[in-house]
Formats: structure tokens, C-alpha cells, sequence
């Protein structure tokens, strides 16, 4: 190159002929080797940054490695203790289905007496100790009873996007056709009504399958651990939520984790909300592997990379409790005040951004109602039958939603979201959980015509979408409270249950015995993977759609 550029630059005397062969020589070499260099260079990008993948990521907002790095649990050991906190959730290794009903109720469904199981672990209130003995609340709630303003309230109609993101493509992958149409009948106040109903729809098969398996999630319950368990069918992990009018994204950790950049998610209630929760930690785990900074009173597990905390704070019932002995209700029977919220968590709830709630199996559980300092009713617990009692469990319920969304709504120091996730339908079909009910065998959604009505779960349903209605004309605060109306779409899975596998024990009984008597089993909580995968894609479109309603247009 020095040598053509002498050439070129060749003083006037130079003879021309003999300078254009150099510098046309010069000219190509300079060309050959600009192309060079860029085929070079755009090889290295196209191995480093596959033009496939960057393509899919852009348009749909989808990781196309799906598959988790198992470095990140043999290099991260240290980022989370495995062992459960003792304080948390407990197994009863020695209850045939670690049940604690003390007789059957009658309540509706199959042969009217479809009794929704009560939590299928041991699971204690956050004050309980290390023994598994339940302590029970203090006597008076912090507080004392709510007080609810009567404000009127916009129910925040219409502030969500008019449309939701571009469709996954991996819907479109292995698709069979639709097995259940659902309609929604749920009340809209409240809800995402962005012209899009994500509840009303139906379950499509995705041969893609979840997004995790029972070996790249460490902190999956064992009894939530179908695979683990012996399940020998899998296709329950493939059918995925279709609503009719748009499409509902999988579940994008990254996006999820971006979302909540400094924020706090709370999963509060029972144990579907631990299911919840572990099936939250186990979508996210595949992006990131947090930390674990639990303690007695809540799990809580921290992702440093964008500073986000998962919450999970048992509360069985969401109301305060005690053992006290009130009136003519003696000490040590559980006493639930309908109007007092669960100080155990309410304390917290201004360092929480979003809340999702769970509620409503406990109430089959023995307890006494009161409302007023006054006993007004009683679950499998009434000395005195010639007095009748004002209230049963069913409109203990409605009320006790009524209460700790009213608290919420109503707290001067909370601003952000609250999702109730609406009632989560059981499947013991042919009985209850102690009558012979099972859900032994099945292994797909149920297919319209199909569903059989649980009268119960409808009841406790309506009284729950009641509880939220009034809550959402007396909230005074800017927060917002959204309705997540999984109900009858999960009617249709019975298919989602452990069943008889809830349990690593080899020797497990699976079949009906030979007079037709079902194995124990769990036909309340979910697989995992499984269905409840589902509410936690439903949790991320919720909070895309709040977040991007209030961003300021001018940022």
C-alpha cells in the first residue's frame, strides 16, 4: 500500500500510462481486503448472535433457550438454602392425607357431599413453632376491627392496553384443537378489561411442553413433585390457556424480572398459595437463581440482578385469629374475627408492590365465626342447637374477602397492586376426600359436556366475586385491586392434581383396591409443572398491563 501511494503521488513529470496500472492494482487490493475483513467480522457475529434467535426475541419477547443452564445449581449452591424453614410448611408423614377435618359437611357438588380438602400439609400460621404445634394469634387484632369508608370509587375500568402482546409462536407449534370452550361469567369490576377477557377460552395441547421439569427446580414441594413422585403420564405438563380473543404469552422470566426492577411480589393465604409461589420461583429459576433471605415470619428470595423479592406469608384463613376463649366458645377452638384483617401480614404490606391473595379451603376447617366481639356462627363447632347461628362458612368467606381487601384497599401507606386469584376448584369426584372421592387416572382437561358442577365451588365462588365487588366501592387509597377469575376455566382440569402420587414412597398404593376404595390422595393442589404454571403467566400479563397503563407517556 506505502508503495502505491508513492506511485500515485508521483511528481508532474511522471509518465500517466505508467501510473494507472498501480493505482487500479491499489484500488482492487483495498476492495478484496475491505471484503475480507467483513465476511470475517460478520462470521464471528452470526456465530456469536444467531440472527434466528435475536429475530424471535425482538417480535416475540420469548428466550429461545428454554433449556436451564445445571451449572447454576452446581456452581450456585450457596445462593439458596434448600432446607424449608420448620416454621413453614410441614409434612404429616403420619395422616393418610395430612387432612385435619374433623367430620364431613355437607356442601353441594358431586353427590352432595363434595368436601374441598383442607391443606394437604401441616401448615402453621407464622407465629407457630418448630414442633408443629399451631400458636395461635394474641387475643386482640393490632388495630382492632377495620374501619371502611363507604367511598364511591372508579373500579379502574379500562385502564389496561387494548391489545397484548404479540402471540407466542411456539402457540402455533403441536397444536391440537380445543377440548373446552369456557365461558366467563365472572363480574368485571375491577378486572383487566382491556378488550380482551383472559378467562374466557379454552386448553390447547402445546407439545413445547413448561417451561421447567422436577429436576431444575429445587425448591418444588415434594408432593407438588408429580414426576418425582411416579406419575407415569405427562401430557398434563402440555395443555396450555387460549384466551378466545387474544393470545397469552408464555411465561418470560426475564420480562417478568424487568417488570419488577425494585419491586416486591407477595403470595398471602394458604397452601395454594405456596403452590402458587413455588411455581412462580420455578419459572423465574430458569432465568435466575436467587438468594434466599427467609426467616420466620415470611420466605422471601432475592434476585439481586434487578433487585426483585418473591414473598410467600401463610395466612390460612386472611382474618385474625385466636384461641382465646370467647362468650360461651372455649378456649383452644380457633375464634376467626370476620372483620379484623390478619395482622400478621398487614404490617408488611406497604414494602409489597404487587399482592396476589389466596383463601377459601380453610373455611371447612373448624372454626368459630365472630363479628362484633359477637359469635355469629360456626364450622363443624355449635354446642347450643337450639340457638341458631346467623352466619355459616360459606358467608364467613364472602365476608372475610370483604375484610382483608377492604384492608388493603383502604391502608393509607399502600399504593400498589392486589390480585385476587379467585377460588381453586378441587376434583374428588364420586365422593370426598374421606368418602371415597378420587381423581385417580386422569390425564386430560376435560372436554365440554364433560365439566360436572361442584356446588360448593360455585357458591364460594359468587360469595368471593361479592367479597371483591363491595371491597372495590369502599377503597379509598390508589392502590388497585384485580380480579384473576380462574375458577371455571380450571374446572376443567382434573387432570392437574397429584393424586396418588403425592408421595416418593415406592410402595405407594395407586389403583383402587379390589372393593373399589380409592388410594389416598391430593386432588386439591397442583402439579408442578402443571396447570398453576398458568396463573403465574395470568399474574405477569396482569402486571404488564397495570404497568404499562401508568407509565407517564412523556418518559
Amino acid at each position: 500500500m506505502g508503495k502505491a501511494m508513492n506511485l500515485a503521488s508521483s511528481p508532474k513529470g511522471t509518465n500517466p500510462a505508467m501510473a494507472a496500472f498501480p493505482r487500479s492494482l491499489s484500488s482492487m487490493a483495498a476492495s478484496v481486503g475491505g471484503l475480507a475483513l467483513f465476511l470475517v467480522i460478520a462470521s464471528l457475529l452470526l456465530v456469536s448472535y444467531p440472527i434466528g434467535s435475536t429475530v424471535r426475541g425482538y417480535f416475540y419477547g420469548i428466550d429461545s433457550s428454554r433449556q436451564v443452564d445445571l451449572l447454576i445449581f452446581e456452581g450456585n449452591q450457596s445462593s439458596i438454602d434448600l432446607h424449608h424453614d420448620s416454621n413453614l410448611d410441614v409434612v404429616d408423614e403420619d395422616s393418610s392425607l395430612g387432612l385435619d377435618l374433623k367430620g364431613p359437611i355437607s356442601l353441594g357438588g358431586v353427590n352432595n357431599n363434595s368436601v374441598n380438602v383442607i391443606d394437604s400439609q401441616s401448615e402453621f400460621n407464622l407465629q407457630e413453632s418448630t414442633t408443629g404445634t399451631r400458636k395461635e394469634g394474641q387475643t386482640n387484632p393490632k388495630g382492632g376491627s377495620v374501619t371502611l369508608s363507604v367511598k364511591e370509587i372508579d373500579a379502574d375500568k379500562g385502564s389496561e392496553e387494548n391489545s397484548t402482546d404479540a402471540a407466542s409462536a411456539d402457540s402455533k407449534s403441536g397444536a391440537k384443537s380445543d377440548i373446552s370452550a369456557v365461558p366467563s361469567n365472572a363480574s368485571k369490576t375491577g378486572s383487566d378489561d382491556s378488550g380482551c377477557d383472559l378467562y374466557q377460552g379454552s386448553w390447547f395441547y402445546d407439545s413445547l411442553g413448561p417451561l421447567y421439569t422436577n429436576n431444575t427446580c429445587p425448591v418444588l414441594t415434594q408432593m407438588q413433585n408429580c414426576q418425582g413422585n411416579g406419575r407415569p403420564d405427562k401430557e398434563y405438563e402440555n395443555w396450555r390457556w387460549k384466551p378466545s380473543q387474544c393470545d397469552l404469552p408464555r411465561f418470560d422470566a426475564k420480562k417478568f424480572l424487568e417488570l419488577m426492577r425494585g419491586k416486591t411480589i407477595a403470595f398471602i393465604g394458604d397452601s395454594v398459595a405456596r403452590n402458587q409461589m413455588e411455581s412462580m420461583l420455578c419459572l423465574l429459576w430458569q432465568a435466575k437463581a436467587p438468594k434466599n433471605r427467609g426467616n420466620k415470619k415470611m420466605q422471601r428470595y432475592f434476585f439481586r440482578s434487578t433487585s426483585t423479592m418473591v414473598v410467600r406469608i401463610w395466612s390460612s384463613w386472611l382474618v385474625h385469629q385466636t384461641s382465646e376463649s370467647i362468650d360461651f366458645a372455649p378456649k383452644g377452638v380457633v375464634k376467626l374475627h370476620l372483620d379484623a384483617p390478619d395482622e400478621h401480614f398487614m404490617e408488611f404490606i406497604p414494602n409489597f408492590d404487587v399482592i396476589v391473595l389466596s383463601s377459601g379451603h380453610w373455611f371447612a376447617k373448624q372454626s368459630v365465626y365472630v363479628l362484633n366481639n359477637e359469635i355469629v356462627g360456626g364450622q363443624l363447632w355449635w354446642p347450643d342447637r337450639s340457638r341458631p347461628m346467623k352466619i355459616n362458612n360459606v358467608e364467613a368467606f364472602g365476608i372475610s374477602v370483604e375484610t382483608i381487601l377492604t384492608s388493603i384497599a383502604t391502608h393509607p401507606n399502600f399504593t400498589g397492586l392486589t390480585i385476587l386469584r379467585t377460588y381453586s376448584p378441587d376434583h374428588y369426584e364420586g365422593g370426598a376426600w374421606n368418602t371415597g372421592g378420587s381423581c385417580t387416572g386422569k390425564e386430560k382437561p376435560l372436554a365440554p359436556g364433560e365439566l360436572v358442577e361442584n356446588g360448593f365451588t360455585e357458591i364460594m365462588h359468587k360469595k368471593q366475586i361479592t367479597g371483591f365487588d363491595r371491597a372495590i366501592n369502599k377503597a379509598t387509597n390508589k392502590s388497585k385491586l384485580k380480579l384473576m377469575d380462574i375458577t371455571e376455566s380450571f374446572g376443567y382440569r382434573h387432570d392437574g392434581h397429584p393424586g396418588p402420587y403425592r408421595s416418593p414412597d415406592p410402595n405407594k398404593l395407586t389403583k383402587r383396591g379390589p372393593h373399589g376404595k380409592p388410594p389416598p390422595q391430593d386432588c386439591l393442589h397442583w402439579c408442578m409443572p402443571g396447570p398453576v404454571d398458568t396463573w403465574n403467566e395470568l399474574v405477569l400479563e396482569i402486571i404488564r398491563r397495570d404497568f404499562e397503563a401508568n407509565q407517564d407517556p412523556s418518559i
